[in-house]
């Protein structure tokens, strides 16, 4: 749908008479008037014309083009799931480049941070992220920042606000606090569990995360399972065979840039629906 706009007319005017002096001034070749005429014509309709629901026009759209060109699978991801939604709004000046989880994990060595779309309950805790970047039009103003972890329940495990400075560019913005994990006995069971974002109470994105349980959880679970039946025996040898794999951890001096390039492991849900396609 086109839709015409009457704004921005100031310096349409300027340049038209610009234009118009420039040919009434020096005598120039028919080729030369028809190319400034062309200019005159395309700045008109590239300012005024709007395209689509979210009118923007195609200035607008030739700007955000590179831009739009950064998001990450994730963000995309996640913002196709959150405009499906009731609340989600398309903030034209605010482009989600990326979205994700740091996990904290404390060892022998100290603090190892890792970017994540798999937790467990041996993580310390985990920080949700997002990196927008902001257009001229939403810059130099407050803004509320919202994130919601809800379970694979749907019932909420996280809500944290956050008011920050927007600045034209572009703004990696971490949580301030952590949703505990290890020890924590408000976080139970495992699967498919969400993160929501919000700026200024509208959703921005919807990201899919995976809660595991501990390692403590698993061999109690485990013992617990073998005590019923006659298999136990057998079931202990294929344990102490069986060869774990962890996640590699982040060096005690990652810094938050250096997590955020690194590429974030698709959920088990997104796997499954990848390879039905």
């Amino acid at each position: 749908m086109i839709r015409l706009k009457r704004r921005n007319t100031a310096w349409l005017i300027l340049m038209a008479m610009i234009i118009g002096l420039a040919l009434l001034a020096a005598p120039v070749s028919a080729a030369v008037q028809l190319s400034l005429i062309g200019a005159l014509a395309v700045a008109v309709i590239a300012s005024m014309i709007e395209l689509g629901p979210e009118r923007e026009t195609l200035l607008q759209v030739l700007h955000r083009a590179p831009v739009r060109r950064r998001i990450t699978p994730q963000a995309r991801e996640a913002a196709e799931r959150a405009a499906a939604r009731a609340g989600y709004f398309n903030r034209s000046g605010i482009v989600m480049l990326d979205i994700g989880l740091i996990a904290m994990q404390s060892g022998a060595e100290g603090m190892a941070m890792r970017r994540t779309r798999n937790i467990s309950k041996d993580d310390d805790g985990a920080r949700p992220f997002i990196t927008l970047f902001v257009l001229p039009e939403e810059a130099e103003r407050q803004a509320l920042i919202r994130y919601e972890i809800y379970n694979h329940l749907g019932e909420e495990q996280y809500v944290h606000e956050m008011k920050t400075y927007l600045r034209e560019g572009e703004l990696s913005l971490l949580a301030d606090h952590h949703l505990p994990l290890a020890g924590n006995r408000g976080v139970d069971g495992n699967g498919d569990w969400d993160l929501r974002v919000y700026v200024d109470n509208s959703l921005i994105g919807m990201h899919n995360l995976m809660l595991a349980p501990s390692v403590t959880e698993r061999r109690r679970r485990l013992s617990s399972e073998g005590e019923v039946g006659e298999e136990q025996p057998s079931r202990r040898r294929n344990l102490a065979d069986a060869v774990i794999v962890e996640e590699p951890e982040q060096p005690q001096t990652a810094q938050l840039k250096d997590l955020l390039q690194q590429p974030s492991q698709p959920s088990p849900a997104r796997r499954r629906s990848l390879r039905g396609r």
